[in-house]
């Protein structure tokens, strides 16, 4: 690349995410949001909701992103990247189509989109894009004029990602009673999603794995687990669950576990409580000496490589050389979805993808 930061053309980023409430008036409305449409349980609602009610009906992911917005905003700066920095949200203000509506009303005509999952799957990459197809066709119907919209590639393999994680996994181990330290058993976590997901999560795991036994001498062992399920019963769930995993550990004869939550890019709801409270609880109940690795969030590791991805896409666009960064087994993810890619659950638009009706 270029030793000249050239965004062009794209004239500004937005940071897509998932939102959350910020006080306990906000967890009701906040959760007919996530579940409109898809046939979540009333039981699960109810359940969902009093975590958020155990942390003051707050959720840690907005906070987060504002951090990492201030992040991504003194990067870029500090490295003359002319970029101006949004944020909207999927569930909860500042909403997308608000923040897009903005974007217009700002004369912002090519926008890169940074969402907040590394990985490809349904809910992390394909309904953000549905989500852009829904407010695109809200400001069509209110007469702007439409920007054209791209999405960054899957991240989870760059360096800036995985290095933050290798330093969490490390420290975790660090904080662990010596005489159980070296034959700790490292879980790394995730959402639950099929397909490319896993193999993905498993790529960034060995190279976790691999990473912390080059620094430490110590070759631990691991497994991918995940996320307590959620969503309707009849979607697919993968297991085994972190609970279920803590208690066959135990079992096994491991003598402590960290907990790694490789699937997130920042804390939310589902780690303060699936980890932080419910899983730990388990460790406690067993006798099983636990911690959990930090997630990525606002590292400013995570916030170079956001830059260079910009500057990669944009090259990528105006024709210049690209450099694409990427660890592992995979290589780098494709710049443009493609038809079929993160099939959707129903037939909807996408946007920032080949199938797009928004080109």
């Amino acid at each position: 690349m270029s030793d000249v930061l050239d965004a062009s053309p794209y004239d500004a980023l937005l940071l897509l995410s998932f939102g959350g409430p910020e006080g306990p008036d906000d967890v009701v409305p906040f959760l007919e949001n996530v579940t409109r449409g898809r046939g979540i349980p009333k039981e699960r609602l109810k359940e969902v909701g009093q975590h958020y009610f155990q942390f003051g009906g707050v959720s840690p992911i907005n906070d987060q992103n504002r951090a990492l917005l201030d992040a991504l905003r003194k990067d870029f700066a500090e490295h003359g990247l002319d970029l101006p920095v949004y944020w909207g949200n999927r569930n909860w203000a500042p909403y997308l189509t608000d923040t897009l509506r903005d974007m217009v009303r700002d004369g912002r005509r090519r926008i890169l989109v940074l969402a907040t999952s590394a990985y490809a799957s349904y809910s992390g990459c394909r309904q953000y894009r549905e989500n852009l197809a829904d407010a695109l066709a809200t400001l069509e119907k209110e007469g702007l004029e439409l920007p054209k919209i791209d999405k960054l590639r899957h991240y989870f393999n760059h360096p800036g990602f995985v290095e933050p994680m290798v330093d969490g996994v490390i420290r975790s181990l660090a904080g662990l009673p010596e005489d159980v330290r070296d034959g700790a058993h490292i879980a790394f976590w995730a959402h639950g999603d099929g397909g490319a997901y896993v193999a993905q999560h498993l790529d960034v795991a060995r190279l976790i794995a691999d990473a912390v036994r080059e620094r430490t001498g110590v070759d631990h062992p691991w497994q991918l687990v995940y996320q307590s399920r959620s969503g309707a019963p009849h979607i697919p769930w993968l297991e085994p669950d972190i609970c279920d995993h803590l208690e066959e550990r135990k079992a096994a004869g491991v003598p402590a576990v960290v907990m790694a939550p490789i699937g997130f890019v920042s804390d939310h709801m589902e780690v303060l409580y699936d980890l932080d409270t419910e899983a730990t609880a388990k460790a406690e109940e067993l006798g099983l000496p636990v911690r959990r690795s930090a997630t990525v969030g606002d590292d400013p590791r995570f916030a170079a490589a956001v830059r260079e991805l910009v500057v990669e896409r944009a090259a990528a666009e105006s024709g210049r050389d690209v450099t694409r960064c990427a660890l592992g087994a995979l290589g780098p993810s494709h710049d443009l979805c493609p038809v079929g890619c993160c099939p959707a659950r129903a037939p909807r638009p996408a946007a920032a993808g080949a199938d797009s009706p928004y080109a």
